[in-house]
């Protein structure tokens, strides 16, 4: 497990007792929307105080880990969003996620995401597994960063992560409103998935995250080639196949589990 205690993100341990010195630099990324309402009162503001005070927070101390990627809609693939994962690790085989739509204390909770190893998602009933996304794409492909870690720690927490699923749900829809009307969480939780090819994400998404953040998905995507032998064959790598507009090209190492098993 990964422990984080401060925005430097000095590293305590992983997998090994080594402590790594320093940490890469991070940009702070604003959420792109702000909900309707009214100035906090002096009285909110008290009763604030008061809570942070006098209340426990713990479920949220462990959630240290901080990963920033992509998630389209399953069920509308050009629907496509910048998340941002704030993460705890329960266990070697189970960590769950808070989602917000940046990394500042305005940030909007935005969903959650729950992460699974291969071995606990080869247990689920068949039925289950359709809402379980592989992520062997976007650690491979570069699009997930571990920000704020030495580039040594997030390669050894994606090595982690290699051949898990994850099982998201956007419970609000925090990209700008194009038709004015006002955000808030509304309508029903969408389930979202992962980009298992490149030229399904959006270039201007990454593009726009790497400038404001200060990530190289480029760069990123060529320290991980070492991590290719690692990748197995995972469910869920064609589910979006053919509903993308342009072309797309497989991501090495990235391959479709149940293609693999009905080839002759």
């Amino acid at each position: 497990m990964i422990h984080i205690k401060s925005r430097c993100y000095p590293l305590l341990a992983i997998s090994t007792a080594i402590v790594l010195a320093g940490c890469t630099g991070m940009g702070d990324r604003a959420p792109r929307v702000s909900p309707p309402g009214g100035q906090e009162t002096t009285k909110t503001n008290v009763l604030e105080a008061g809570a942070a005070a006098l209340q426990t927070t713990a479920p949220l101390g462990p959630m240290n880990v901080y990963l920033v990627g992509f998630h389209p809609m399953k069920n509308d693939p050009a629907h496509q969003m910048e998340a941002h994962h704030f993460c705890t690790q329960k266990n070697e085989d189970f960590a769950q996620c808070a989602l917000f739509d940046g990394n500042t204390a305005q940030a909007n909770l935005n969903g959650i995401e729950y992460i699974i190893s291969e071995r606990l998602f080869e247990q689920l009933p068949e039925q289950e597994k359709q809402y379980w996304h592989p992520h062997n794409g976007e650690i491979l492909s570069g699009q997930l960063v571990a920000l704020g870690l030495p580039d040594k720690a997030d390669h050894e927490l994606m090595q982690t992560k290699m051949n898990s699923y994850g099982k998201t749900w956007h419970t609000w829809d925090t990209n700008p409103d194009q038709s004015g009307q006002i955000q808030l969480p509304l309508g029903k939780p969408r389930l979202a998935w992962s980009f298992n090819r490149f030229g399904q994400a959006q270039e201007e998404l990454i593009e726009q995250r790497d400038q404001s953040m200060g990530i190289d998905t480029q760069e990123r995507r060529r320290a991980r080639q070492d991590l290719i032998p690692l990748a197995n064959p995972q469910r869920g790598v064609d589910a979006l196949k053919g509903q993308f507009p342009g072309p797309t090209d497989p991501i090495p190492g990235v391959v479709d589990k149940q293609s693999v098993t009905t080839t002759p």
